[in-house]
């Protein structure tokens, strides 16, 4: 029975690390003859990539799940549901014991082999033609997340991730580069480089490499494409790392940092090192050594033990450190982790109330920050047109879905224009072509 017979939708929830896992599937079953569809009500296979890193993350993972067991085509059997990555691997039999309407289970370690998994639903026998050469990119964004490792091996007290995703591995260099080539013959003009922990690349390697010698050699052979770092932990930024940076116009000075919190107690509870003069003297060689650069970070209100004090220290700290963006998640209890079983766990709406603080006093700094920019000049990557015609991009110091987008007057989709920034209002920004 052949496979061209048969459509296939895919719905994927979560990060970006998701989303390059659901175009690697894509790709895999694309290549093995099956068709795409964008509506999963015309599929015969709905896959379902789910996020399992917060119970709300679940949640919503579980929604879209039962939205796609109640398609029709699903209800009267001619359609199956498969769930694939994180929900299978963090909850493993419990989950199909509980949802008995999806026919497959595909956990992240074993979707390498979802054409299988796929033609044993369709009855379908035969080996799957080879993936090898297959683009991993589609044409038509300026923008391409690069996955350099998978897993984890910091066991933070609070994250589930390890869990999920198993011991920490590199991706070797040639994957890495072929990821790289399909990006940018996909027509995409800057390349996010992504992982559970971006700075422990190259380091499990032989021979062992590091992330600035990755960055670098990507710079160098690319110089017509943006270089961005994501996820670095503190011990990650090293100053190899930060000269790079500093050296090469086409990487991003921008450095995304969850540092999670600030105070020393918390963070050794977290199991994580630390603390705010530590973090505050970081923040200063950094700058130093890269001026101009644009710092992310992310923080948790609300953790187990955290008094009224720690958050006063956490606002000190934010106030002092002066980060342009700050991403707040209110402290949430996973089963299965050791923060789970910790005693002085604060009530909900305790922890939502600290979260908006936090967040309140970020948006203060963040938008002074912003303003500051007024009457500078920067490159805009142009990434479309708004509902209005308004065309609209980023700058370096603006990562893709979380800062903010600036605006400009003229260019073109995936041309990278110099602009003087003329206004700004909250994380937005907005340029005239120089």
């Amino acid at each position: 029975m052949a496979r061209n017979r048969y459509r296939f939708s895919l719905v994927t929830l979560g990060c970006a690390k998701n989303e390059v896992d659901s175009a690697r599937m894509k790709q895999l079953l694309l290549s093995a003859g099956y068709r795409y569809v964008d509506e999963a009500g015309k599929a015969d296979v709905i896959l379902v990539n789910t996020c399992a890193f917060l119970q709300s993350a679940t949640e919503e993972s579980l929604d879209a799940v039962f939205e796609a067991c109640g398609l029709p085509k699903v209800e009267k059997g001619r359609a199956h549901v498969v769930v694939c990555g994180c929900m299978p691997s963090r909850y493993g039999q419990d989950l199909a014991d509980e949802l008995v309407e999806v026919t497959c289970y595909v956990p992240c370690a074993e979707e390498e082999d979802i054409v299988a998994k796929v033609d044993g639903l369709l009855g379908i026998d035969g080996p799957a033609p080879s993936a090898c050469g297959a683009p991993l990119y589609e044409a038509g964004s300026a923008s391409a997340y690069i996955k350099i490792s998978d897993g984890c091996d910091r066991f933070c007290s609070f994250c589930a991730i390890p869990y999920i995703r198993g011991r920490y591995h590199s991706f070797t260099y040639e994957d890495i580069s072929a990821d790289v080539a399909d990006a940018l013959a996909a027509g995409a003009r800057e390349l996010v480089l992504i992982a559970q922990d971006t700075g422990r690349w190259g380091s499990d390697l032989t021979p062992a490499k590091d992330l600035a010698w990755l960055v670098e050699t990507l710079a160098a052979a690319h110089p017509e494409a943006w270089i961005r770092v994501m996820y670095l932990q503190p011990e990650g930024i090293t100053d190899g790392l930060l000269d790079v940076m500093a050296r090469y116009d086409n990487v991003c000075s921008y450095l995304d940092i969850p540092l999670q919190h600030c105070v020393e107690r918390i963070l050794h509870a977290m199991h994580r090192k630390g603390s705010a003069e530590a973090y505050l003297d970081l923040l200063a060689r950094i700058r130093a050594r890269v001026p101009g650069v644009v710092l992310r970070t992310t923080l948790i209100a609300g953790f187990p033990g955290e008094t009224e004090e720690d958050m006063d220290a956490l606002c000190d700290f934010l106030s002092e450190a002066e980060f342009d963006y700050v991403g707040v998640f209110p402290y949430s209890p996973e089963e299965g982790t050791r923060a789970f079983e910790l005693d002085g766990r604060i009530d909900e709406d305790t922890c939502l109330e600290r979260a908006q603080r936090i967040r309140d006093l970020a948006d203060r700094i963040s938008a002074g920050r912003i303003a500051r920019r007024v009457g500078s000049v920067a490159d805009v990557l142009v990434e479309g047109f708004e509902e209005d015609g308004q065309l609209v991009g980023r700058t370096q110091g603006q990562a893709p879905e979380v800062d903010g987008e600036t605006y400009v007057d003229a260019g073109e989709p995936g041309q990278v224009v110099r602009v003087r920034i003329v206004g700004t209002m909250m994380y937005e920004m907005e340029g005239e072509v120089i």
